[in-house]
């Protein structure tokens, strides 16, 4: 293992060291992003170019009945295509074909790189502008899900990168917001009515729930982040000319005011027209967060790096629930994006970034926390160990961000700290 200490940033006035760590790591690679983006992109087709196991991963993962028909499929690389006794190129163009003939539903299909198709550099950007050349009534893109470049979330960020491109060209004097993030539909409905009781528009969200009202970017929009770990997303926005709006994320009754708050702030919207639109969403949040922070306060939690989600998670955890926080873990920390995130968090916390699982592992047998979020490898053990644990994914998967789903989120922590009070030994 390596591992190296450095501060956190001038602008946090959290005072902990980031441990910087190396090693062997626990996490799902960017293709299991797929199980959330298919079902919000709703005329897309995600076309995984991989083997049997990213098969049987994505299968697993989105719990996949025989009767349905996603809008997701593997191209499994075989034997002969490893081999070179086929021509890979030829073979994705066969299948690809394969898949828009029986959908011409599709309007957007996605070719997602992973590990096998990166071993044998298969060029998915070459065989994206090939196939746009035959299928014109398509759009065809590439990004990477692979686990060699890609962690749990980052294959959302990689996805949206390849999107902005395509998004068409705003006009220079029209100012408009992005929310940028993979939201579920109810949330993004609520926030949709909020925006609109400010008074604040037009408001537009990426990624869109089809190809046909991808939203207009250029100097005038200010976009907003819903998700801490689109970096690369966020990047090539700003290449188109928008500009972010500094804003901790949407999690809990606090971080949605100062998220909506934030963008009201950048618009110009009054306070008493603000007020008048959150006051009552707000006082909602706060009454279902307090029938559980008699469960959740005094406890102490440990998070192993997963989703990026770690540092906003614990920051609502800690000024929303009362809860200790003992390490935070993330497999990056972008520093920019959590600027508003970061001072909030008390200076005892260990923040971590990176992951050697080894050393993290014997650090949370050392602090014994009364709850640990870890991915799905390492809850089984730790369970049999006598430690409770929440899976990581399941904050993915379920609506977690603005007011209304703020109850919601504290109960995901307090239902592994009932079950263990339910089923101890007296």
């Amino acid at each position: 293992m390596t591992a190296e200490l450095a501060t956190t940033p001038a602008e946090s006035d959290c005072t902990t060291d980031i441990l910087r760590e190396r090693g062997q790591r626990e996490v799902f690679c960017g293709l299991t992003g797929i199980v959330w983006l298919h079902r919000k992109i709703q005329d897309a087709f995600f076309l995984i170019v991989g083997s049997r196991t990213c098969a049987h991963l994505m299968q697993s993962a989105a719990g996949v009945m025989i009767f349905a028909e996603p809008r997701f499929a593997t191209a499994v690389i075989e034997e002969r295509d490893l081999a070179g006794m086929a021509d890979a190129n030829e073979e994705l163009d066969r299948v690809a074909s394969q898949v828009l003939a029986r959908r011409p539903d599709i309007k957007t299909l996605f070719l997602v790189g992973s590990c096998p198709s990166e071993v044998i550099k298969l060029d998915l950007s070459r065989a994206a502008e090939r196939l746009n050349k035959t299928h014109t009534d398509v759009r065809i893109l590439n990004y990477s899900g692979s686990g060699i470049e890609t962690t749990f979330t980052e294959g959302e960020d990689f996805c949206l990168e390849s999107l902005v491109p395509e998004l068409p060209q705003a006009p220079a004097e029209e100012r408009s917001l992005m929310v940028v993030g993979s939201l579920a539909d109810v949330v993004e409905d609520q926030f949709i009515r909020l925006f609109d009781a400010m008074g604040l528009g037009p408001v537009h969200f990426l990624p869109a729930r089809n190809s046909e009202t991808l939203p207009p970017v250029g100097e005038g929009t200010r976009y907003l982040l819903a998700q801490p770990f689109l970096g690369k997303t966020a990047q090539a926005l700003e290449g188109r000319g928008a500009k972010r709006i500094a804003a901790p994320f949407p999690l809990g009754a606090k971080g949605t005011e100062s998220w909506l708050r934030a963008a009201a702030d950048a618009f110009g919207v009054s306070d008493e027209r603000f007020e008048a639109a959150v006051s009552a969403p707000r006082a909602r949040a706060i009454k279902a967060l307090e029938r559980y922070r008699e469960a959740l306060e005094g406890k102490r939690i440990f998070f192993f790096p997963d989703s990026q989600l770690e540092i906003p998670l614990a920051r609502m955890l800690h000024h929303e629930c009362g809860m200790e926080l003992l390490e935070v873990g993330s497999p990056y920390i972008h520093r920019s994006h959590l600027d508003c995130e970061l001072p909030q968090l008390p200076a005892s916390t260990q923040l971590s970034e990176g992951q050697h699982v080894d050393s993290q592992l014997d650090r949370c047998r050392d602090a014994k926390p009364d709850l640990t979020v870890c991915g799905l490898g390492l809850a089984n053990p730790l369970e049999a160990e006598g430690l409770s644990t929440k899976w990581a994914i399941e904050l993915v998967f379920t609506p977690i961000q603005g007011f209304e789903q703020a109850g919601d989120l504290a109960e995901l922590f307090a239902r592994p700290l009932r079950r263990r009070d339910v089923l101890r030994v007296k």
